[in-house]
């Protein structure tokens, strides 16, 4: 992991969602604090146990989030893309990293302390609601994992997956920008539950897919299968 000064125009944090509307004054103390990261493809962040100490933003690149069980199992809690963040609520309540996290690609990220972040929201409403909504859509996004998780079987979860990668559009390739393993944990199945699922898919032609690749070749069909699996 390599650590360089963030360059000073205000655009570069003013451009990402969580600083929006935040007043220059406000952003040029976090500027001065933060550090831009480059880490490599399996390069490990923050480990679970460690003080989080400050918040991440993910710039370019896709991080997980996972905890690794003591029979040596990983669950993946998180996959965070660009123009999101990690660390918040960590960082507020002055608890550590409960899960690990680690690049599944080559990324950049810029880390901000957590002494900066505090001392600037009693300056600014604006960045103190930023935070707020981060936390807020983490939750919600939460929520709706639980949900998934407890009512829904595996066909229902990845064909879900399948559809909202690919914006319910039947007939255009789609590209996996993840491991179809980081997929299986991150939809709380076995790799080897989600191969069996996927040659289901396969079989009844309601998908095709091609390594990394995979196409809808019958978007109703697919959702019909898709409730038909809730009876």
């Amino acid at each position: 992991m390599t650590s360089r000064p963030v360059p000073s125009h205000p655009d570069i944090l003013a451009q990402l969602p969580y600083f929006q509307g935040v007043p220059a004054t406000v952003l040029a103390p976090i500027l001065q604090s933060a550090r831009q990261l480059s880490v490599r493809r399996d390069e490990i962040i923050a480990h679970r146990g460690e003080p989080c100490l400050g918040m991440h933003i993910v710039v370019q690149g896709r991080i997980k989030l996972c905890y690794e069980a003591a029979s040596g199992l990983e669950r993946i809690m998180r996959i965070v893309s660009p123009n999101d963040s990690f660390g918040e609520a960590l960082m507020y309540l002055g608890r550590e990293y409960i899960a690990s996290a680690e690049a599944l690609c080559d990324s950049h990220l810029i880390y901000i302390p957590k002494d900066i972040i505090l001392t600037q929201m009693a300056h600014s409403p604006q960045l103190s609601q930023q935070l707020v909504a981060s936390l807020s859509r983490q939750l919600y996004m939460m929520m709706g994992d639980m949900g998934a998780y407890t009512v829904r079987n595996g066909h229902q979860r990845l064909i879900g997956y399948l559809l909202r990668a690919s914006s319910h559009h039947q007939g255009v390739p789609v590209r996996l920008t993840i491991p179809k393993g980081v997929i299986a944990s991150r939809l709380n199945l076995t790799p080897q539950h989600f191969s069996r699922i996927l040659h289901d898919l396969i079989q009844r032609k309601l998908v095709r897919v091609q390594g990394r690749e995979f196409t809808i070749l019958d978007l109703q069909g697919l959702l019909d299968y898709r409730d038909q699996q809730a009876l």
